[in-house]
């Protein structure tokens, strides 16, 4: 019988490191060839941080002596071979909403859990947190509520005490308010604007003298302001400070370190992206894990543009200065973290891969909760600038505030900067490095 007339049962999969590439057609009557990119530098840097993979070629010797091997003759091809991978723009959000719903679960899960172990350990019962309006402090309220349920306490046991300074909005101090009165935590308000103008007068600075300066030293005064009053409060009635900072201000130091939003008792979302912090929330506002009432104030709270609300809008155009015009969209940067903190690829790698995730907003998944509207693409120069910001600041800029870094649970497989876990590195590091291998091989 000819061979031709039977249909082939071979199956070819194209795996790498445990996830399915590509594979051909069943049963056919010709023949294919199945190709897919394989990421041989995201296997040796797996290789140099996991030690599994060593531990199981000394399990499996016999069986790998048995594997039959077949040599290909293969030419490397001249010309400009396109990438044939999804690359995700969110590699810390999944576009598969099923998936999504799970990472979801389990990241507020995590962080709920990690909060009830520190109380308990401690034996201390309540918790303060500073409640501004915005993503960040939201979350952790949420998962401060979880906790104190899960431990059966009074919602009253949490302290949550809105802060406003110099250029809190109407918007996000009425939010603030509402969230906490309806999830029925003890409620406490405190202008810090007496005592941060006392201590603008205290160093001698130009804004206690009429002087429109809104400088660092301006935002930081009321940085420390609200966290000192906190810490105070802590004290006054036997609680914990609960930290608000996210995995993605503390890469891009993008917080006041010391007595700060840097410091905490215990820092919830600190291995948490703000592109995740987004749809946790959504997340929890959907699932109806709060009561009813909460999810539009969440809803709305999505819709606030990220801001510190440290210098009077008037100052900036009558808006509050965006975060992301100083530090660049906290989706780029958060893919940036990804690929250099969690694999260690080169810039120009992480650049190139940028490229090929967000030249084109027609191209490839976007996770369900956004919108066509938020569905931005960026050319390469624009790409490589935002990528240099965060080198600079990552590698040599503000490392000596995550050398600092209070305790939090860890969530995700995208790791943490905390330098008891998968982030060590000194504080005085140069960046030239990584910036000169992106300015000769991005052009």
């Amino acid at each position: 019988e000819s061979t031709t007339d039977l249909a082939w049962d071979g199956h070819a999969i194209i795996c790498e490191n445990g996830e399915l590439l590509a594979e051909s057609e069943r049963f056919t009557y010709e023949h294919a060839l199945t190709t897919a990119d394989i990421d041989l530098e995201r296997l040796r840097q797996e290789r140099m941080r996991l030690t599994s993979f060593n531990d199981c070629v000394q399990d499996h010797r016999e069986r790998a002596r048995r594997m039959r091997r077949i040599p290909v003759p293969l030419e490397p091809p001249s010309g400009v071979v396109p990438l044939q991978r999804a690359i995700a723009r969110y590699p810390y959000v999944p576009s598969d909403p099923t998936t999504l719903d799970e990472r979801c679960r389990e990241a507020y899960s995590i962080q709920v859990q990690g909060l009830v172990r520190r109380m308990q350990a401690t034996g201390i019962d309540k918790l303060v947190i500073g409640i501004s309006g915005g993503l960040d402090s939201t979350q952790a309220l949420l998962v401060a509520v979880q906790a104190v349920d899960t431990l059966a306490l009074p919602r009253a046991n949490i302290l949550a005490v809105t802060l406003p300074g110099f250029a809190t909005s109407q918007r996000t101090h009425a939010n603030a308010l509402e969230l906490m009165r309806l999830l029925q935590v003890t409620a406490r308000e405190i202008d810090i604007r007496p005592s941060a103008t006392q201590m603008l007068h205290d160093i001698d600075h130009e804004y206690a003298r009429g002087k429109p300066i809104y400088d660092t030293t301006f935002e930081n005064v009321q940085a420390g302001e609200r966290t000192s009053h906190l810490f105070r409060l802590a004290n006054r009635c036997g609680g914990l400070v609960v930290g608000t900072s996210d995995l993605s201000e503390l890469a891009l130091g993008y917080t006041t370190y010391g007595v700060g939003d840097h410091m905490s008792h215990y820092a919830v979302n600190a291995s948490v992206p703000k592109t995740l912090i987004q749809h946790l929330i959504r997340w929890v506002a959907r699932r109806e894990q709060v009561e009813a009432g909460v999810a539009p104030i969440l809803e709305d709270i999505l819709l606030t543009r990220i801001t510190p609300e440290l210098i009077p809008a008037e100052h900036s155009g009558g808006e509050p200065r965006s975060a992301e015009a100083t530090i660049g969209p906290y989706a780029l940067q958060d893919f940036n973290l990804y690929y250099l903190s969690r694999f260690g690829y080169r810039p120009s790698k992480v650049a190139f891969l940028a490229h090929h995730a967000w030249s084109r907003r027609d191209r490839g998944a976007w996770p369900p909760s956004i919108s066509p509207a938020e569905r931005h693409e960026y050319d390469l120069a624009t790409l490589k600038h935002w990528l240099g910001v965060f080198v600079q600041r990552f590698f040599q800029v503000h490392q000596f505030k995550r050398s600092a870094l209070p305790n939090g649970p860890k969530v995700g497989s995208g790791g943490s900067l905390s330098p008891r876990g998968d982030w060590r590195a000194p504080s005085d590091v140069r960046a030239d490095v990584w910036l000169e291998e992106l300015h000769r091989n991005v052009p």
